[in-house]
């Protein structure tokens, strides 16, 4: 039914992508924002198809895609309300002083749109991360056309989501080929549409492996480009001893429901946690296995989700020193992914990079420590990830300092006395982290900063007011925040 496109089918279409792109850019904010808005009704019109079509492609509960559903809408809400505010733009104006030695110009900048936009769609999300997910809505707030590759994994859903992506361009009166969606089931796609010259971003969310591909290719053109690839990560927890002996059996409980929750597969899942030995750790891991062998099995997303877990799964058990704490008791089937908690010593931990990998499923692995100073070498040992969470009283934090200084060094959230799983959808949340978490642990995925990854700085130097963008004009026509000889205004110059 899917037909991957030819090179030449993809060439065209980047072609319109590009078309529309140069008069796309001309739009104003709120044309922007409406037709993000549009893209929202549209969703919703599809109605309950829309989620019974993502529950047979993906194995996911009707309750979790109505809830990712909404979440999507209201990201393309939000995203179109940050855009219509302008606070993204970082509007900055120095106005000229005729009477210093040399002379001073009037100097302003903003953010502009790059370009065509390639976006991925994750597996994991076949919404909120997907086809009308957080990276299309950002690149077209930002004012780049989008170009979606569709996930194999779910291709219907994915059309069905492309559907109401263009009857919103058209009632808004978008460009032709402000967006577009292709197929492709191997990676020649991905690498024709990453390598094209006329492509100017892309943005990707999956695993390391695909993420890294993207990265290299781009890197390869004559003009190589930003490359947005959140990659994830083990994400890892430390369970400081005062909160692990005050509260063993609710942390237990609170982490046995993290590390299973989506069936293990979201990019946040806790896939480390890191204690000091010693007998709270030892009563943790007998609530730990009480509540893992108590959840059921559920089915992973696909078939090819489910043999990669069991692989990488089998090899983790298999190394020196590694022990399974408590697994799911009941049978599973081919495609349901097997609850698994293990532990390990720290000694073998920093001597075995195969346990540093991440497992993508319902699994997690609990390094015991020896002391203090192990479990700040085992932190310095790590990788970048996208979050850290620290399991601790107040007292915990006085005494591990050092721990919160090294965390901070390698991920993008700090979580405390919470499980990493769940991202909100807010101005102040960070979802990207040092590589290999990401690409560039500068940028988020995630809250309408995520717009800044699509845009780039300009700056317009003694230009006649007349011919300056709206945003830099004078009067301030859009009444948006803008930073004037160092003070943020709305004011008019």
């Amino acid at each position: 039914m899917y037909k991957n496109h030819t090179t030449a089918e993809l060439d065209e279409v980047i072609a319109q992508s590009v078309q529309a792109f140069h008069q796309y850019k001309k739009f104003s904010l709120k044309q922007r924002a409406d037709f993000m808005r549009a893209i929202a009704v549209e969703i919703e019109a599809l109605g309950d198809v829309l989620l019974t079509t993502a529950a047979e492609e993906t194995n996911l509960p009707l309750a979790r895609l109505t809830g990712e559903r909404g979440r999507t809408m209201f990201q393309l809400n939000a995203y179109a309300d940050a855009t219509e505010g302008g606070d993204w733009l970082g509007a900055s104006i120095d106005t000229a002083n005729a009477e210093r030695v040399p002379p001073k110009p009037d100097t302003r900048k903003m953010l502009v749109p790059l370009g065509p936009v390639v976006v991925f769609g994750a597996s994991n999300f076949p919404f909120a991360y997907s086809t009308a997910g957080g990276d299309t809505a950002t690149a077209f707030a930002a004012g780049c056309s989008v170009i979606v590759k569709a996930h194999p994994a779910h291709s219907k859903t994915s059309t069905l989501v492309a559907s109401a992506i263009e009857k919103a361009a058209e009632k808004t009166n978008m460009p032709k080929g402000i967006f577009a969606h292709v197929y492709g089931s191997g990676f020649e796609t991905g690498e024709h549409l990453t390598k094209h010259e006329a492509i100017k971003a892309v943005a990707f969310t999956g695993s390391f492996s695909g993420g890294k591909a993207l990265f290299d290719w781009a890197n390869q053109r004559e003009n190589p480009i930003p490359v947005f690839a959140e990659m994830g990560s083990v994400n890892p927890v430390f369970l400081l001893p005062e909160k692990l002996a005050e509260e063993t059996a609710s942390l237990a409980k609170q982490m046995a429901g993290s590390v299973t929750l989506g069936v293990g597969q979201f990019c946040t899942n806790p896939g480390l946690m890191v204690a000091i030995d010693g007998a709270p750790l030892e009563q943790f891991l007998v609530d730990l296995k009480n509540e893992i062998e108590q959840i059921a099995p559920s089915a992973m997303l696909h078939a090819g989700i489910s043999a990669n877990y069991s692989e990488k799964l089998t090899a983790a058990l298999a190394q020196k020193g590694v022990e399974v704490v408590g697994e799911t008791s009941s049978q599973t089937t081919d495609i349901q992914g097997k609850v698994t908690v293990a532990t390990v010593s720290a000694d073998v931990f920093l001597a075995n990079p195969v346990l540093h990998q991440e497992v993508f499923g319902p699994y997690s692995l609990i390094i015991k420590c020896k002391d203090k100073d192990q479990l700040l070498a085992v932190t310095k040992a790590m990788e970048g990830q996208l979050t850290c969470t620290l399991m601790a009283t107040k007292n915990d934090i006085n005494a591990f300092q050092d721990l919160l200084s090294e965390v901070r060094e390698i991920c993008g959230r700090l979580i405390f006395n919470n499980v990493p799983t769940g991202v909100e959808v807010a101005l102040s949340m960070q979802h990207g982290g040092p590589y290999p978490a990401s690409t560039d642990s500068r940028f988020t995925s995630v809250g309408a900063d995520g717009i800044k990854r699509f845009a780039r700085p300009l700056c317009y130097q003694n230009m006649d007011d007349e011919f300056l963008p709206t945003e830099l004009q004078n009067a301030n026509p859009l009444n948006i925040n803008r930073t004037i000889n160092n003070v943020l205004s709305k004011d008019k110059i």
